[in-house]
């Protein structure tokens, strides 16, 4: 075991596994790497970081995480360029976030040093599961659980900050069609909605599991208030596209602050397009589709950058978009894609270079 500077302890596995899997099928989060970072918070403190073997974890029956749900994560992916070099994908922006909602379940905030050296070193160690080409990429997920023995109703004392990684092929989620939600709801104001919370997500399966059995993939959820306005598609910030005008809903109490869904308001922007961010009520999809200034509908998030809609069920009723060429969807998830695989210019200052 090797101690590198003085927050980071390496323990390298006797061999790789890279062997056993088949790069050309990869079920989505299905496989891991050789190594994962783990960091435990005892005693009011983050402990002594660390990069063991990938391995089961042992916990007591009675860990609050299993009992309280105090759990957040993240996801990112590294990506390699046509010369070998690794790159990920404004990193600084996860590392706020897994903190912002950390903070809100009452959890401690991770260090900043410990989660760029731990993932850089991270994915130095397993860079040889990060293959080249389009399309494929490391995902990333860090997280943090609740460790702490014990099963009274507060706050846990322990956690542990972790990061595992997985490698993935291009997504595709195939045609996407979603039921727009009437009764149920993924958040309310003054909740945790705008959280990567464990929990956001557990809630979601049996809405999605009956718009599934109607012939749907997924639900846009709609405020818990009224369900006049659309906020999210399944676990994707949503866009809609009225005329030449791309429109999507602003983030808050109830709706993720989507890091891909940021990049493509700057980029739409700077390509001239005409971005909106204002609520968006049903009645105005429904409308689109009859006067024909519905164009376009897409979600966006880290795993399929930009999935298009291409039609929803409301009331009873079913819509069909139109099929476009040259849609905003395609452009802005090529341009997107060239920036994270170093293909073209990153004016933004978006990539951050691993290796």
């Amino acid at each position: 075991m090797d101690t590198v500077a003085k927050n980071l302890i390496i323990e390298k596995a006797e061999a790789s596994k890279i062997s056993k899997v088949n790069f050309d099928h990869l079920p989505f989060g299905a496989y891991f790497t050789d190594h994962m970072f783990i960091c435990d918070y005892r005693n009011g403190a983050w402990e002594t970081p660390k990069i063991i073997p990938y391995q089961p974890l042992q916990m007591e029956p009675s860990s609050r995480v299993f009992h309280y749900g105090q759990a957040v994560f993240e996801g990112m992916k590294a990506y390699r360029d046509d010369e070998g070099g690794v790159w990920l994908f404004r990193p600084d922006e996860n590392y706020r976030r897994i903190n912002k909602s950390s903070v809100r379940l009452a959890m401690p905030e991770f260090p900043e040093e410990y989660f760029f050296d731990g993932l850089k070193k991270l994915l130095q160690i397993d860079e040889k599961w990060i293959k080249p080409g389009v399309g494929n990429s490391l995902y990333i997920r860090p997280f943090v659980i609740a460790s702490q023995a014990g099963i009274i109703a507060s706050p846990s004392e322990e956690y542990k900050f972790i990061i595992i990684c997985s490698p993935a092929q291009s997504y595709y989620g195939g045609d996407v069609r979603v039921k727009i939600a009437e009764k149920y709801s993924r958040a309310a104001d003054g909740g945790f909605g705008f959280t990567k919370a464990a929990g956001n997500y557990a809630g979601q399966f049996y809405p999605t599991n009956l718009a599934k059995e109607e012939g749907f993939q997924q639900v846009v959820w709609t405020d818990a208030s009224t369900h006049e306005y659309i906020e999210e598609a399944g676990t994707m910030n949503i866009f809609i596209r009225l005329d030449d005008k791309l429109i999507t809903c602003p983030t808050g109490d109830r709706i993720l602050d989507g890091i891909t869904r940021k990049s493509i308001i700057d980029l739409a922007k700077d390509r001239g397009i005409e971005v909106e961010v204002r609520p968006i009520k049903v009645s105005e999809l429904v409308e689109g589709i009859k006067n024909h200034s519905l164009k376009e509908m897409f979600g966006s998030g880290t795993a399929a950058v930009i999935n298009p809609i291409l039609g929803f069920g409301y009331k009873e009723e079913r819509y069909e978009l139109p099929k476009i060429e040259n849609s905003y969807a395609s452009t802005l998830k090529q341009q997107l894609m060239d920036i994270q695989y170093n293909k073209t210019e990153d004016k933004f200052g978006w990539r951050y270079k691993v290796m």
